[in-house]
């Protein structure tokens, strides 16, 4: 059972410049709501309210100021800020006290999804669970290769020739054992330190499941994609779908 949730909402946001010059880019409007409202939602959806944000310093205080405790939306919110943008796994590792020994998911902040994922939540039990999508141009994402039983065997950051398009979306379930991967990863060529590396180490020891994302996802992290996220957070609204 997934008892905490953690979005991190950090880095520069450069691939959404001029946008993100003077704001942090999950404060930027998605149809009717602040981007960061939508990963809250996911989480809150699926049964969860127990609530840590992670970004960095600069902004921190814009999202006090939108969100404070989180009581207006039902939840409860802690705030850690990231030093320096090194990567998805680096802001991780800031969650390890908020975290303790309970399971937890993880959303990316500029991630919207159209469905509810409680039944997965309220089913974990432990190891690792990814979300995968098919998609147009997996080579923007992490790319999961399965064998014949769907198993997830490897995932592959942002490869030139995708051996599939299962692009990995930005919403993770975790035990707390990551703390300890964590712990061993190395930067990769791109400077970060990857997630990727960590759910290949719960794929080497068997412990990763992968579901289907059935309805709609979009992350928003270009201009492109913020484009096709405002589509498909006003088909949600309009469809009664979000529950703030």
């Amino acid at each position: 059972m997934i008892k905490k949730g953690i979005i991190l909402a950090g880095g520069t946001g450069s691939r959404l410049a001029p946008m993100t010059k003077v704001t942090n880019k999950h404060l930027l409007p998605v149809y009717n709501k602040p981007m960061i409202y939508f990963p809250i939602d996911t989480l809150k959806k699926s049964g969860v309210t127990e609530l840590l944000i992670i970004t960095g310093a600069e902004s921190a205080g814009d999202f006090m100021k939108l969100l404070g405790s989180g009581r207006e939306l039902g939840v409860h919110i802690t705030f850690r800020v990231q030093d320096g943008s090194a990567g998805i796994a680096d802001a991780l590792k800031l969650a390890e006290n908020f975290v303790g020994s309970d399971n937890f998911a993880v959303v990316l902040g500029d991630n919207i999804y159209e469905e509810s994922f409680k039944t997965f939540f309220d089913n974990f039990r432990g190891g690792a669970h990814i979300f995968l999508k098919e998609v147009a141009f997996a080579q923007r994402f992490g790319v999961a290769t399965l064998n014949k039983q769907n198993e997830v065997v490897k995932i592959i950051e942002k490869p030139k020739n995708p051996e599939t398009n299962f692009a990995v979306t930005g919403l993770y379930l975790y035990d707390a054992s990551v703390f300890q991967k964590l712990k061993t990863l190395r930067r990769s060529e791109r400077g970060e330190y990857e997630i990727t590396d960590v759910n290949q180490q719960y794929i080497d020891e068997k412990k990763m499941k992968a579901s289907f994302v059935k309805e709609g996802w979009s992350d928003a992290g270009t201009h492109e994609s913020l484009f096709f996220a405002n589509k498909l957070a006003r088909d949600i609204a309009l469809g009664g779908n979000m529950k703030n």
